[in-house]
């Protein structure tokens, strides 16, 4: 596991000012992201920090006041940030107006690239001596690596999610990068303990029967381009006699696509919407049809066997020549090769996914094989000693003051 050495207990002197941080999220994951660190940022600090930025509910629960709405930044891909252009423009001007006004000690960036590095490109320019601090790292070892390079002009300090991005920021001469550990791991221990019993009452199995969750993504982009292609594969699944038990964990912003595509599947969808029922579903499942994502971590620490497959819009397609990763499942990343098949673009249709499924409904050796590689993730991504909200608590606190107590 790639380390680093930035991480170091740090406690707080009762005499030190308050703190003023200025922290943006674009989207909820990266709001959830912000939460947890407010939170252990407030308890190290004893409270002494004042946040303005941008974030959604959960941050603001923790103190941030928020200049607008995350969902007025959260797209994703070259054509939906085209289609929205001069209302992200006004967005990323109105927050680094917002930010200088405000003369934080630090701003910290989290995820949505395209958005919160506009911001902190224009915030250097009028406060260069603010450190500027990245949250997740960009997929630089995917895609357009030269960007870590010019990384260092605008950000001071990457905190990385997963235990190979150190080694790459370094290899690609990008600024210095602490490996945080992912705050998925922070759920193991709750993802073993949960009761599955009442999910399965409900799905109501028959014995024998194979359970499937279906995972389109949570972006309506994502929603939209893969719930047909999902649809196909339990089409081509019924055609040689396997009729799974279909789950589809759904998120509110995407249900109204998600509801009625699966009335034209040929098998009654079970639609969870809660924390709880979508791991109790991993749990259950025998395997996953997944769009790429964090949620492929997800499965591999609940254990669950998987199929991922994605499709970019066309801009997107027409430039995968400056991709780079030899895959495009985080879980395969993480264990440094590729056990979870993938499919892109014409690749994803109904019948190429169920043969990649149908060998992980039952004791075969591709499933044998899934269930090695599950096994090992999960001590990949620990850290010894600190959860990621501690650690990337630390950093903070040490590139925005020094001096504050560090020992």
């Amino acid at each position: 596991m790639a380390k680093d050495d930035h991480i170091k207990t740090v406690t707080i002197s009762p005499s030190k000012r308050e703190l003023r941080l200025f922290v943006v999220a674009g989207e909820p994951s990266g709001d959830a992201l912000g939460a947890k660190l407010m939170q252990r940022l407030n308890e190290d600090a004893r409270g002494r920090i004042r946040y303005l930025g941008v974030g959604g509910e959960l941050m603001q629960q923790h103190g941030l006041t928020s200049q607008f709405p995350i969902a007025d930044v959260a797209v994703m891909g070259p054509l939906s940030i085209l289609a929205r252009l001069p209302r992200l423009m006004n967005r990323v001007n109105r927050t680094v107006d917002a930010a200088v006004t405000a003369e934080p000690d630090a701003l910290i960036i989290i995820d949505s690239q395209e958005f919160c590095h506009a911001i902190a490109k224009r915030f250097r320019r009028r406060r260069p001596k603010t450190p500027i601090i990245q949250y997740v790292s960009p997929s630089i070892w995917a895609w357009r690596p030269g960007r870590a390079r010019k990384m260092r002009r605008y950000v001071d300090h990457v905190m990385a999610l997963l235990p190979f991005e150190p080694d790459a920021h370094r290899r690609l001469g990008g600024p210095p990068c602490t490996y945080v550990g992912h705050p998925l791991i922070e759920k193991l221990d709750w993802i073993k303990a949960l009761d599955v019993a009442p999910l399965a009452e409900r799905l109501g199995a028959s014995p024998g029967q194979p359970v499937l969750v279906i995972l389109p993504g949570s972006r309506r982009s994502e929603v939209a381009k893969l719930m047909a292609p999902f649809g196909e594969a339990i089409v081509s699944l019924r055609r040689r006699g396997v009729s799974p038990v279909v789950v589809v964990p759904v998120v509110d912003h995407v249900r109204d696509l998600v509801e009625p595509a699966v009335r034209s599947w040929p098998v009654a969808a079970h639609l969870v919407t809660s924390e709880e029922d979508k791991f109790r579903a991993f749990r259950i499942a025998d395997a996953a049809l997944a769009a790429s994502g964090t949620v492929t971590l997800e499965l591999a620490l609940a254990g669950t066997p998987m199929v991922v497959a994605y499709k970019l819009d066309l801009v997107a397609w027409n430039l995968r020549f400056l991709m780079r990763a030899r895959s495009i499942v985080l879980a395969n990343l993480v264990l440094g090769r590729n056990v979870f098949p993938e499919f892109l673009q014409q690749q994803v249709t109904g019948d190429v996914l169920a043969d990649a499924i149908l060998p992980l409904l039952s004791d075969t050796p591709a499933r044998a094989a899934q269930l090695k590689g599950l096994s090992q993730i999960p001590d990949k991504l620990l850290l010894a000693g600190t959860t990621p909200s501690e650690a990337a608590a630390r950093v903070v606190l040490q590139v925005t003051e020094p001096g504050w107590a560090v020992r």
